[in-house]
């Protein structure tokens, strides 16, 4: 029976809470979500637009929303849709001529029968496009024509008002944001801009009408708020000093905050206004935001004060660049303007380097750190980005190599810089001892950072230090973070592992069976529970073995029937909660130690088949993935790393063979490891051949 709970204004009788129980109705499970396709094998245009789409609206990772756009366009290269997606595309990543370029072809193809087409967003986007380029006279009539399209029509008057506002037609704009408020009654940026309109015609107290009612409809109308102090402070300092007292308050005086208002002003060509917002937030500070600084001067430079927007200009290259890292597309030509005006400003081509990078405009990124590091060789945070960019975008590892520890000389106090530099070489194949030598130089930075530990205590497992690296695990506090999940207690594991196993090899088998607990139990400062389902094969194994050694024959055969237990088909593992192929090595162990040597047969020709047969499978990362068992500081060869595993899988399988193959087990190991020394699988079984452990057959 349907229940229904109720809460009555005792005066009106007016329901102010109406809660309802309802029966409860089985529905339909949706289907689940599906990858996307790769670009050349998606249907048709319609799909590869969509699929872009989405892409943009998730900012998916891995997959990029351009290469479906310009499939697209290599199929029909008229399709309007897609034009524009890539032309927007462009114009978020600062790059105005590629999309005006686009914005014009989708225009052509939605014009060809109705001179007002049905969708006004190209023209929309074309008048963004042109206005970034101060081409306004051109912008104001592609604004205008996407007006004819109801959904653009307060975005396209609100910059129609800012372009008449540009041009001192203020009676003009006044009309032109009225009509960008019917369509957005609440934007902030709309009733701001009719507050500057009216104080331009002198219409003061109407524009503090408007900007009461603004305020009303929101009090963090920043840029309201400052009007209202221009307008105050003209007939009473007083009253716009509290004004002003309250903006540094409600804005928490946070640049970002200052900023985008005072581009809602040189939008409109309102610099001399810009320039007083953002000096109300640097006032009193010893240093600003270097990004102001910049500001600053283009604003000036386009009030013709070429003296006044190079001081700004040279006192930005002397602030701090810790936090900045631009993002607006207006960044791109005050950056640009800043290099013209002062060639010797290392921090600006840093800047514009950063956003490229971000914006996926590499090459142009490359270029511009490359200029700062010529401009200034002490400025480490250039090296070790052109370090990043040398080894994943240029295919360079020695240029890679060469910046970064550029980078680490001349600052040996940056961990980041430090755990980077390790990764690097441990792509490169460097000797653990080497590396491990360098992290002990820097103790204090390591213990700093959890996966600068990690990788410390990894290299004494490596050298078989197993128990100093115990030693180290057990006197840190780990803390999960993104991409290290798993890390920690797999060296946790393999400290117990090889420690139980030298214990059972010494004959020391109560220990073997005390350590072998420790592995099936995380100790807490791990910070990491057990994953459900987690596969523990060779802890079982082991332990039937140590019972073997105890004469405890059912203790050891229930142990090895635990070992058989779980999933016995290989994959290629690329995550780290994916089937490691040890654990099913184990199984064939286990087999062998029931004595079904047929089912440890096909468990190790399994191993070896599927290595054999996946060797050369091209590999991707998938698309719903969110996490991989590296650090993604330096990207890896998915296919390199897809030959390693699968040489792996064929080398497990062979030794489990037995004595025969030991020799083809030994020379796949080796292939293993020297294509990653770092293969700590492969280590630690290539010392299994000549083990009592394993009892051939």
């Amino acid at each position: 029976v349907d229940t229904e709970l109720q809460v009555l204004d005792m005066y009106t009788n007016k329901s102010l809470v109406n809660c309802k129980y309802e029966t409860k109705i089985d529905l339909d499970i949706p289907p689940p979500a599906r990858p996307a396709k790769s670009p050349k094998d998606v249907e048709n245009t319609e799909q590869l637009f969509l699929t872009g789409l989405h892409l943009e609206q998730y900012r998916h990772a891995t997959f990029v929303a351009s290469d479906y756009y310009e499939e697209a366009l290599r199929r029909d290269p008229l399709d309007a849709r897609n034009n524009n997606a890539l032309g927007l595309w462009y114009l978020r990543r600062g790059k105005f001529k590629k999309s005006e370029e686009s914005f014009r072809k989708a225009i052509k193809t939605l014009v060809q029968r109705n001179p007002n087409p049905y969708d006004g967003e190209p023209y929309y986007n074309l008048g963004l496009c042109l206005k970034m380029q101060q081409r306004n006279d051109e912008a104001f009539d592609a604004f205008y024509k996407s007006t004819w399209n109801d959904a653009w029509q307060h975005s396209a008057f609100l910059n129609l008002a800012r372009i008449a506002t540009l041009r001192s037609d203020y009676t003009e704009a006044l009309e032109l944001i009225d009509k960008s408020l019917v369509k957005n009654y609440n934007s902030h940026t709309a009733r701001h801009a009719k507050v500057f309109i009216l104080r331009k015609l002198g219409q003061n107290e109407k524009a503090l009408l408007v900007i009461e009612e603004s305020l009303q409809l929101d009090p963090f109308n920043f840029g309201c708020l400052f009007e209202k102090y221009i307008l105050l402070n003209s007939r009473n300092e007083n009253e716009g000093l509290t004004v002003i007292k309250k903006l540094k308050k409600i804005s928490r005086e946070w640049e970002h905050n200052f900023i985008e208002y005072a581009f809602d002003y040189a939008h409109a060509g309102l610099y001399e206004d810009a320039i007083a917002l953002l000096k109300v937030y640097s006032e009193g500070k010893d240093a600003v935001y270097a990004m102001v600084a910049y500001y600053l001067g283009w604003f000036a430079y386009q009030l013709n004060d070429t003296a006044a927007s190079q001081a700004h200009y040279k006192k930005a290259a002397l602030l701090s660049p810790d936090f900045v890292f631009p993002n607006r597309i207006e960044d791109v030509p005050v950056l640009q303007h800043a290099i013209q005006l002062n060639p010797s400003d290392a921090k600006a081509f840093y800047y514009l380097g950063n956003f490229w990078y971000d914006k996926r405009q590499y090459n142009d990124a490359i270029e511009c750190w490359e200029n700062a590091a010529s401009l200034d060789n002490n400025f480490p945070t250039v090296y070790r980005n052109l370090s990043l960019a040398y080894y994943n975008k240029l295919n360079n590892p020695a240029k890679a190599l060469e910046a970064l520890e550029k980078a680490f000389s001349i600052d040996r106090s940056d961990a980041r810089v430090l755990m980077e530099l390790d990764q690097l070489y441990k792509k490169l194949n460097r000797p653990h001892e080497e590396r491990l030598m360098l992290l002990e130089q820097y103790l204090p930075l390591v213990r700093s950072r959890d996966d600068l530990y990690l990788e410390m205590i990894t290299l004494h497992n490596q050298l078989s230090n197993y128990k100093k690296a115990a030693e180290l695990i057990a006197t840190y506090t780990f803390h999960p973070w993104e991409g290290g999940e798993g890390k920690v207690v797999s060296q946790y594991m393999i400290c117990c592992i090889e420690l139980a196993k030298r214990s059972l090899i010494n004959g020391e088998y109560a220990n073997t069976l005390s350590l072998l607990h420790d592995a099936e139990n995380y100790p807490v400062n791990l910070n990491e529970g057990k994953l459900l389902g987690a596969q523990e094969n060779d802890i079982h194994y082991l332990r039937g073995v140590a019972y073997e050694y105890l004469n405890q024959r059912e203790a050891s055969q229930k142990s090895f029937l635990q070992a058989t237990q779980g999933i016995t088909e290989p994959v290629q593992a690329i995550f780290y909660n994916d089937p490691q192929p040890d654990k099913i090595f184990y199984q064939g162990l286990a087999w062998q130690k029931l004595g079904d040597q047929k089912k440890a047969n096909e468990i190790f020709l399994r191993l070896i088949s599927f290595g054999e047969e996946h060797y050369n499978d091209p590999i991707s990362i998938d698309y719903f993935a969110v996490s991989l068992p590296d650090l993604l500081v330096f990207d890896s060869n998915l296919d390199t790393r897809n030959k390693i595993h699968c040489t792996y899988l064929q080398a497990l399988g062979k030794l489990g063979l037995g004595k025969e193959y030991a020799i083809e087990s030994e020379q796949l190991f080796d292939k293993v490891l020297q294509m990653d020394n770092n293969h700590q699988g492969a280590a630690i079984h290539k010392a299994m051949l000549n083990s009592p452990i394993i009892h051939f057959v």
